[in-house]
């Protein structure tokens, strides 16, 4: 599985006025990859994810998934939000199952699925409750789970621990590292947070801002286990900050040029 970006730009047209949002986008991801992107505001990170999720076409160049052009939502990417917007009315295991009762799947094999995202994701002793009975973080792993159940072939993650108190993000950043080492899915994340991109990612793309554009495209090398204690170490602490400077650098360029 290759998902590919090819020349890839987006336009906004409000009031008869054109504002280009992203210009030349070229990025591929290989099957199993971890990739987070962030950059600063008016970068066009989560146009970026819109596009690839076909939730909007791009105005310039071709977006392919194994080979096929991307011209809508498909079951082959499923797509996380900052907020999980889960159905309030229906239960967690019902939340969890709900893109399963579109595809054609036997009822055995939806429960089998439900079963394994729900262990998958520490939920199996909430399968019953509803979301107004959930933390934030609970909710997230609802939605995480959710879009998982259909087995995509991309999970594309929204900003979707940005709402969560710090504690319940470190939570969170674990539990999505260790449902990717399990389920190999590809991940392709929008984050603000430099820190979580490191420490999540196998790569970490920069975004330029104004029209958004790709300014590098980082590996990550980090010695060890990936656990929250390498955030602590010497290697992690210079990879952060240069990428964090990077994010900067693009912010005042393009400030400076407004």
């Amino acid at each position: 599985m290759t998902l590919q970006l090819k020349a890839i730009a987006k336009d906004y047209t409000v009031r008869g006025t054109t504002t280009r949002a992203l210009d030349g986008i070229d990025l591929e991801i290989a099957l199993g990859d971890f990739v987070c992107v962030v950059g600063a505001s008016g970068s066009g990170k989560s146009t970026l994810l819109s596009l690839i999720a076909g939730l909007t076409p791009p105005s310039e160049g071709m977006i392919t998934l194994d080979g096929d052009a991307v011209t809508g939502p498909g079951p082959d990417r499923g797509l996380v939000f900052q907020h999980g917007a889960l159905y309030p009315w229906r239960s967690v295991e019902r939340n969890v199952a709900f893109g399963l009762e579109l595809l054609s799947l036997d009822k055995e094999e939806r429960a089998r699925r439900v079963d394994w995202y729900l262990e998958e994701t520490g939920l199996a002793g909430l399968r019953k409750s509803l979301p107004k009975q959930l933390s934030g973080g609970q909710k997230q792993r609802v939605a995480i789970a959710r879009a998982l159940a259909c087995e995509p072939e991309v999970l594309l993650l929204d900003e979707p621990f940005g709402a969560l108190d710090v504690q319940t993000k470190e939570d969170m950043q674990v539990l999505i590292r260790q449902v990717w080492t399990d389920t190999g899915t590809t991940v392709l994340m929008v984050t603000h947070d430099v820190e979580e991109a490191v420490f999540l990612g196998r790569r970490v793309v920069v975004l330029a801002s104004d029209p958004g554009r790709v300014a590098a495209d980082i590996t990550v090398e980090l010695p060890g286990e990936r656990d929250l204690s390498v955030k602590r170490t010497p290697e992690f602490l210079a990879l952060r900050a240069s990428i964090e400077d990077l994010v900067r650098e693009q912010h005042r360029g393009h400030v400076g040029l407004s």
